[in-house]
Order: structure tokens, then sequence, then C-alpha cells
């Protein structure tokens, strides 16, 4: 049981803070999830200025604004998405609702080794222009890798004076205050990188007290094989390493989840600093050439394939397709049965379609088995993430963290709510290395989120994927409310949150 000090008893220790000319504002009557995995506690809490000035039970001064909890409500730390892509849209249509209905105040950027480049630039237009949320980037090596190769020449292993430039560019980042590198090793260019040049930027990212994030080789086939990279860039490097939205997306693979944690538990207790985040849903949102490893695409083998072991025709929804709009949201196996075709025609042929007209495209796909999500995400290193943005017509964009709170803690009993917001929280910051968030105790920066428990639900679908989630009353960040239940108030208090350059 966590015991609450009376004010009057706080004063000695804190008299310094409580003397300040700072506003304050007083959360009253709350039953408090501290992010650290404790029970909850029925207690008070005092912001000033932008952090947690007090915790006990509190008596209201003159004047000062009252927030009351009415003995029910639940107060918890800001929700940190450690993997996002909501800066493709930050200011979306909802005026940015995606993320604020979640109760997301940290947003972690760079991911799948796409960055801003360079990141100075971006860091200083966002101090300038001002956000809702703190926001926080990793350096990517597709970004780095396009710098340095240029975009016709990339489809081969870089040269040593390649290499050397992206390393500059990488510390430029770094210096900036990049949390570290991350990569996208599925994706264009970072697919046909070395190994050899994955470790020497993570060694350069090392060096400099950085990060190491992948979006690995593979998640599908060569899954086993992708970890075992990934282990040894943490072992070699002595960094934090972390295997974005970790999924397991091959029928012929579902129900490994344990053996997969038993091997980063073991690479755990050899010293190897291996974290993974994990979105709640069973289908991803990537492009369609992403079967296709060995691009490959017009390889009827590879496309049967794909849609035999990896995902089923009706189970590959367009997201967006420039070259023909009229085709978002139907499925392959539909597209098929209109065109009279089949499914692996259809699919090479939308490939095609789309880099003959250079059009953008993305799809949605059913890969994963909830069983092995739910084992995933239950495991001690393993923290909640987004993957997301508020234009990408998956639901996982604007509904993830209610998501897990209404139906992973709430329906499949996969923990206790307290630990779901740990793995929001506290965790999720100890996993990205920022310091004084994720945590209701004095001192840390007044983050924080307030919730009805009882009526916390996601609605977003895939045939409404942008309906917004309830239960998240108000979201606080720096000690400033930004969300009322419905709207983005207007302020922008946001810190861009950067590493300490080395």
């Amino acid at each position: 049981m966590v015991m609450l000090k009376r004010e009057c008893l706080c004063l000695g220790f804190l008299g310094l803070c409580l003397v300040s000319s700072g506003q304050t504002i007083l959360f009253k009557n709350f039953y408090i999830a501290d992010g650290t995995g404790s029970k909850l506690f029925l207690g008070d809490l005092r912001i000033r200025d932008h952090k947690i000035a007090i915790l006990g039970e509190l008596i209201p001064r003159p004047g000062e604004k009252v927030i009351d909890g009415q003995n029910r409500k639940i107060l918890a730390p800001g929700f940190i998405d450690t993997h996002s892509h909501h800066d493709r849209n930050l200011e979306d249509s909802g005026q940015y609702s995606s993320f604020l209905n979640q109760g997301i105040t940290t947003l972690v950027i760079g991911q799948d080794g796409s960055s801003r480049f360079p990141l100075q630039d971006y860091f200083e237009q966002l101090t300038r222009e001002g956000i809702p949320v703190n926001l926080a980037s990793y350096s990517g090596h597709n970004t780095l890798r396009f710098n340095a190769m240029g975009n016709t020449e990339f489809n081969r292993e870089a040269t040593h004076g390649e290499i050397r430039k992206m390393k500059k560019g990488l510390k430029q980042d770094l210096k900036s205050g990049a949390l570290g590198l991350s990569t996208g090793l599925e994706y264009d260019p970072g697919i046909f990188s070395s190994k050899d040049e994955v470790l020497k930027l993570a060694l350069a990212a090392a060096r400099k007290d950085g990060r190491y994030a992948s979006h690995l080789r593979s998640e599908d086939v060569g899954l086993e094989e992708a970890l075992t990279e990934i282990i040894d860039i943490g072992r070699r490097t002595r960094m934090p390493v972390h295997i974005s939205h970790f999924k397991i997306a091959m029928k012929a693979k579902w129900g490994m989840a344990d053996q997969l944690l038993q091997r980063l538990d073991s690479a755990q207790t050899a010293g190897v600093q291996i974290t993974a985040d994990v979105y709640p849903y069973d289908f991803w949102l990537s492009t369609l050439e992403v079967h296709f490893p060995k691009r490959d695409f017009d390889n009827r083998q590879t496309a049967e394939f794909a849609l035999r072991e990896l995902t089923p025709p009706d189970g590959l929804i367009l997201s967006r397709y420039d070259a023909r709009p009229d085709l978002v949201g139907k499925s392959i196996a539909q597209i098929a049965e209109d065109w009279k075709q089949e499914p692996a025609e259809v699919y090479m042929q939308l490939i095609k379609t789309a880099r003959d007209k250079n059009a953008p495209e993305h799809v949605m796909g059913r890969s994963m088995h909830e069983n092995d999500i739910t084992r995933l995400m239950q495991w001690k290193h393993t923290n909640i993430c987004s993957d997301g943005f508020g234009g990408g017509r998956h639901p996982r964009g604007v509904a993830s963290f209610p998501r897990v709170l209404h139906y992973f803690s709430g329906q499949l009993k996969a923990f206790e709510f307290e630990t779901a917001i740990h793995k929001m929280t506290l965790l999720s910051a100890d996993h990205m290395g920022l310091a004084l968030r994720g945590k209701i105790s004095p001192g840390f920066y007044a983050d924080l989120v307030v919730m009805d428990r009882d009526q916390i639900k996601d609605h977003a679908s895939l045939e409404d994927p942008y309906a917004l989630s309830s239960g998240i009353e108000q979201v606080w960040v720096n000690g400033v409310q930004v969300w009322d239940g419905r709207s983005f108030m207007g302020s922008r208090p946001g810190m861009v949150l950067k590493r300490q350059a080395q």
C-alpha cells in the first residue's frame, strides 16, 4: 500500500518549491497510476509550472485551480509513443486529435530508417512554431543512405567512402540531439545494406551514447536471422537495442512467440540491452513491395508465396493508391474478383502500375495472430507503440493506446491495468532514454492523462479508421492542458526532447 504524506509534513522537503511564485494547479481525489506498475492509490497532486511539485493529501490554496477526480477518475503519466509516424501530418484534419485523443504526450519519430535531415533544422522549426506534445527523433539509416548514395544508385552495398559520408550525417544528427540510429531493413535503400555497414553506423552511434532501433530485415521468412543480427549489434556495441513493432508475420511461424522471447531473455542474461515495442493489431501498414525482398516484382512465384504464406488476398487492403484512388479500401481479393483475374496477377499489376506512374501507395496486411501479439506484449521488456499516423487509414494511428487498455488489459486480461500504464509510460521512457518522463513523482515533468476507466474504448476500425476513442478526458503536457476530451485546446507547450550531446 502506498502511504501518502499530508502537505504540512512535506513543506520542509519541498519548501523552496512551495514558496515559488509559479502558478500551481491541484489534481484532487484521483486514483493515481504512477507509471511504475504499482497498484492504484487515491491521492492528490500539485503541479507548478512545467513539473510535478508534490504528491500527497493536499489542501486547495486560495484561488488555486482544482481538477476534481471525484474519487473515481484515473490520473496517469502521459503516454509515450515510442514508434510514431504522426509527424507525417502533425497537424492533421482533426487538429492533432489522432494522438491527443489517445492520451499521447510524447512522440518518438525518425523511425524505420527515415528521418528529417538535418534534424537540427527540423528541431528549430518545431521550437519556433510550437507543438502540442513533446517530440524526440532518431536519425534514420535510409535517409543517411539516400544522402550518401543518391536516389538512383542505392540498390547495392555501400562503398567505404559512402559509409564515411553516412557516419558524418549521423554524427551531425547526434550532435543535434537525435536519440540514436534507426534502421528500416525491409525498405529501400536499407534492404541493400550489408550487416557490416549497419554495424559500423551503430558503433558510431554507440560512441556518442546513442541507441539503436530497428525495423528488422525480416518479420516473416527470415525473422530468426533478423533477431540474430540485432542481438549481435547489441552485443558488439554494448548500446541499448530496440525491436520496432515486434511481430510474427508468417502463418507457418505463428505460435513461436515463447521461443523467440526465450532467445531475447537469454540475450538479456548475457548482457545485451534488448527491448521491443508492439502495437495492438493483427494487421500492418506498409507498401505493396514489402513482400518482395528480392525486389522481383514480376515474379509470380514470389507473389503467390506472399498471398499463400504471409498475407491472404482478402487480408491485403489498399489504404492509399494514387494511381487509382477508386481502389482504396478494396482488398486484392475484391479487385481480383472485379477484374476477373488471379490474385497474384492483380498483386503484380498493382505494383507495376504504381511504379510506372511513380504514384505513392500503402497497403494494410493481416499477417499476425492475436495469441502471438498478446505474448509479445506481455514480455516484461515490451512497451506499447502505435506505429501510426493520422492519415494512414490504419486504426492504430488513432486508437492504439485505448485499445490496449480496453481490449488487451480489460477484456483479454493479458495484464493488469497498472501494468498496461507502465508499458505506455515509464517503461517507454526508459527504453528511449527520456529523463524525468513517464512517472508521477515530484520533479518529473507534468505530462498527465485524466481518464474515466469505465469509458475507455477504441472505436476505430477498418471501416471507420478515423473514429476517435472515448474515455481520455484531459491531456496535459508540461503542465498545460492541450486536450479537453473532444478537441485540441490551442496551447503548444511541447518540447523537443534531445539526447544529451557528447
